[in-house]
């Protein structure tokens, strides 16, 4: 496992870091990919413990508005990705209202797909306008380091943890996880954080960035543990098998997911 997760790691990166340079509509495709694969796994997670996605024109309609937020965060018209996440809700509600006596349940299964595009789409929407901030060029930036962070972060923690580790951070939630784990994955936020801003943004204010890397890092790992709440809850323990070592598309952006914003913020109105 140790193995299949290097090498897939390995084998993804150059196509990673292909697309993200190349920006533009090959980036936004990238994205919007992972948006419809991320939120299928969300949803063999959410409505079927046994691993059968349920299907229906309520998972369908999550996909469709997902990737529109996305191709309207490529157009860098925010406010068009604001009226399709309206939009789903307003389906969602329509449908429901008319499903609801012929299955009871319909509520809360809409309510799970209205989390779902919240929780996959709009985070990385946030991506798409992060790369194509400035012309593109400072957001190619901004995305490595961002991923810089993050992914510095997730192997801090797991080798920090595996070797370290005695306390538990969420036995309930994760049991894998500690609180040595948590402490490692932060400083390894911190030390790549560091030597990226040195190496290519070194006019970016020192304190800004410091207390970015810690609240990006630790929104990372609340990432994490959401999902690994998500999962716990179903009884499933990898969210796909499409990253061999690794499981689905979902289990290797988690943190990413809750991360993104935090950058958009720094980003746009801080930094």
């Amino acid at each position: 496992m140790h193995l299949q997760r290097w090498i897939t790691a390995l084998i993804a990166l150059p196509f990673l870091i292909w697309l993200i340079i190349a920006g533009g509509t090959p980036f936004a495709l990238l994205i919007g990919a992972a948006v419809v694969v991320s939120l299928a796994e969300y949803f063999r997670i959410v409505f079927n413990p046994a691993g059968k996605t349920l299907s229906g024109i309520i998972l369908i309609s999550g996909m469709a508005f997902g990737a529109a937020i996305i191709w309207a965060a490529h157009l860098e018209r925010p406010d068009l990705a604001l009226i399709f996440l309206a939009g789903n809700l307003l389906f969602c509600g329509l449908f429901a209202v008319f499903q609801y006596d012929i299955d009871p349940a319909i509520l809360e299964n809409t309510a799970k797909q209205l989390q779902g595009v919240a929780y996959i789409a709009v985070p990385l929407a946030l991506l798409v306008m992060i790369r194509n901030a400035d012309g593109g060029t400072d957001g190619m930036a901004w995305i490595f380091f961002l991923l810089c962070i993050i992914f510095a972060g997730d192997i801090a923690a797991y080798y920090v943890g595996s070797h370290l580790g005695r306390r538990k951070l969420c036995p309930r939630v994760s049991p894998g996880k500690t609180v040595e784990g948590a402490a490692g994955g932060l400083a390894g936020n911190l030390l790549i954080g560091a030597i990226f801003k040195a190496l290519f943004l070194p006019d970016l204010s020192w304190g800004l960035c410091l207390l970015f890397f810690v609240l990006a890092g630790a929104a990372g790992q609340v990432g994490d543990l959401f999902e690994s709440t998500l999962k716990r809850t179903s009884g499933i323990k990898d969210s796909g098998f499409i990253l061999p070592g690794h499981g689905g598309i979902l289990d290797r952006i988690d943190a990413l997911l809750f991360a993104a914003p935090v950058a958009y913020l720094f980003k746009e109105y801080l930094l």
